[in-house]
């Protein structure tokens, strides 16, 4: 866990550092490593066999845990762009 902290600080402080760069990549680079990090972990869960022998014992409730939290997760950030959208920039 410490790890973790420890990488997010370290995130922060570069960003803070290289604010004012243009790195036109690196949206491209966190959209790739997102979708590498979601492949691997379905590799992980796939892989293992506990997980997939149970998959009829948590069927319906992982998947409306799964569906209200997209679903949440989807209308919260649509209500927050049409708060920021409706908003005029202050100079």
């Amino acid at each position: 866990m410490y790890i973790v902290i420890v990488c997010m600080i370290a995130g922060l402080a570069f960003g803070y550092i290289l604010r004012r760069w243009k790195i036109r990549f690196i949206h491209r680079l966190i959209l790739t490593l997102i979708w590498l990090l979601l492949f691997l972990l379905g590799l992980e869960v796939g892989a293992n066999e506990v997980i997939v022998s149970q998959f009829h014992k948590l069927g319906f409730e992982a998947f409306l845990l799964a569906v209200g939290g997209t679903l949440g997760s989807v209308l919260a950030a649509w209500a927050l762009w049409l708060t920021i959208r409706n908003k005029p920039v202050s100079k």
